[in-house]
C-alpha cells in the first residue's frame, strides 16, 4: 500500500484538488472487497454502545456519498462516518473550492455539502453486509425552508442502516448553518432529533460535532444543551475559519475551513476544555490534524475516546493508519497502561497553557 500511494501520490497533484480526491474515490470503488486485518486486542475501545476494533475513524468529508465506506475499514480504519448527507441532492458552492496548502500540510474547503442526497447514500449503505462500524453525518440544504426537519429527515431515513448519527452544525461553508448552536436553536433541534431517534425502530446513537472556533462562553452553553439533552457524545472540531499566523502557503487566503497540522492545536485545546465541561456524562471523538501517533495520543490526553482524521491522508496515505495503531501499541507496552487509562491526563495542563 505504501508503494501504490507513493505512485499515485505525484499523479493526484497534477489535478486540482477536488479533482484528484474524486479520481481517489473512483479507484477505492473499483478494489476488490477485502476485511481489515485483526487488530491487536489491546486496542479495542467500548463506546457510544458500539465495540470499535481500534479508536481510529475516518472523518465526515472523505466519503461524501457512502461510496467506499468498506473500502477505507479495509485500509485498518476501526470506523468510518460517511456524508455530510442532506435530504436533497446539491452541488455545493462554485469550484474551485478545494486547495492542498502543501507548505503547512494542510488542507482549505468550501465545498458546501455538496452531495447526492439520502436516496443514494441509503441504497448504497443498505448493500452492505453491515461489518464493521459506518456513522452517518447528517446537515441540512442550504435552501431548507426547516433546516431542523432536515437534520431529523436524516435521523429518520438512515436509522436502520447507520452505526451512529453525527449531528453537523459546523461546517463554515454552508451560510448560517453555524448559528444552530446558539443555545435557543441547539436545544430545540436536539430535542427534535432525539425525538426522531427514540421513535425509530432502531435506536442509534447521537453524536454532535462543533466547532474550533466557539468562544469558552459559547462552548459552556453548547455543552450545558448537549448535557441536557443527553446526547451520547460529541465531535470536536469541524475546521476553522481562523488562520494561524505560522501559515506559509500564498492559498492560506482562500475562504473556507482550514484542516491539517496547523488546525492541531487550536481542535486539542478546545477538546480539553470539552472534555472538563463534560464531567465524563458521554465519550467524545477527536479530530483536527491527527497526523501522526503522537497526535493521536495527543488527542486521547486532551479527552478523546476516539479519534478522527482525514487531510493527513493527502500527504501521508492509508498506510498512515497502521503506523498510528503501531504506536499506540507501543505506549501501551511502554506506559503498562490500557489506552483508556490515558484519556484526558492532560486535559487540565491543556486548559490552563
Amino acid at each position: 500500500m505504501i508503494d501504490a500511494f507513493a505512485i499515485a501520490s505525484p499523479l493526484l497533484r497534477l489535478f486540482d484538488a477536488e479533482t484528484a480526491h474524486r479520481a481517489t474515490i473512483a479507484a477505492l470503488k473499483a478494489l476488490p472487497p477485502r476485511a481489515p486485518a485483526p487488530d491487536d486486542p489491546r486496542l479495542a475501545v467500548s463506546a457510544f454502545g458500539l465495540d470499535f476494533p481500534n479508536p481510529i475513524g475516518l472523518a465526515a468529508g472523505f466519503d461524501k456519498n457512502a461510496e467506499v465506506a468498506d473500502a477505507m475499514l479495509g485500509f485498518g480504519f476501526g470506523f468510518v462516518e460517511v456524508g455530510t448527507l442532506t435530504p436533497r441532492a446539491q452541488p455545493g458552492n462554485p469550484r474551485p473550492r478545494a486547495f492542498r496548502l502543501i507548505e503547512d500540510r494542510a488542507v482549505i474547503n468550501r465545498y458546501g455539502f455538496n452531495n447526492d442526497g439520502h436516496a443514494p447514500a441509503l441504497a448504497r449503505l443498505s448493500k452492505r453486509a453491515r461489518r464493521g462500524i459506518v456513522g452517518v453525518n447528517v446537515g441540512a440544504n442550504k435552501d431548507s425552508d426547516d433546516r431542523m426537519a432536515d437534520y431529523v429527515a436524516g435521523v429518520r431515513a438512515f436509522a436502520e442502516v447507520a452505526s451512529y448519527f453525527t449531528i453537523n452544525v459546523s461546517s463554515p461553508n454552508t451560510p448560517g448553518l453555524r448559528d444552530l448552536q446558539e443555545p435557543k436553536a441547539l436545544s430545540d433541534l436536539l430535542a427534535r432529533v432525539i425525538d426522531a431517534r427514540d421513535a425509530a425502530r432502531v435506536r442509534r446513537h447521537v453524536l454532535l460535532k462543533i466547532a474550533p472556533d466557539l468562544t469558552l462562553d459559547q462552548l459552556d452553553s453548547v455543552v450545558r444543551v448537549a448535557r441536557d439533552k443527553r446526547i451520547d457524545g460529541m465531535i470536536v472540531s469541524n475546521t476553522t475559519v481562523s488562520r494561524p499566523v505560522t501559515l506559509r502557503s500564498p492559498l492560506a487566503k482562500e475562504s473556507g475551513g482550514l484542516s491539517g497540522a496547523p488546525l492541531f492545536d487550536l481542535s486539542t485545546h478546545m477538546l480539553a476544555q470539552t472534555f472538563l465541561r463534560v464531567e465524563g456524562q458521554f465519550p467524545l471523538i477527536g479530530v483536527g490534524g491527527v497526523d501522526s501517533a503522537e497526535a493521536a495520543l495527543a488527542k486521547i490526553e486532551a479527552g478523546a475516546t476516539l479519534v478522527q482524521l482525514y487531510s493527513a491522508l493527502v500527504y501521508e496515505g492509508p498506510s498512515l493508519v497502521k503506523r498510528i495503531k503501531r504506536g499506540q501499541i507501543e505506549t501501551i507496552e511502554r506506559s503498562k497502561e490500557p489506552l483508556a487509562a490515558m484519556i484526558g491526563k492532560c486535559a487540565i495542563a491543556l486548559c490552563r497553557a
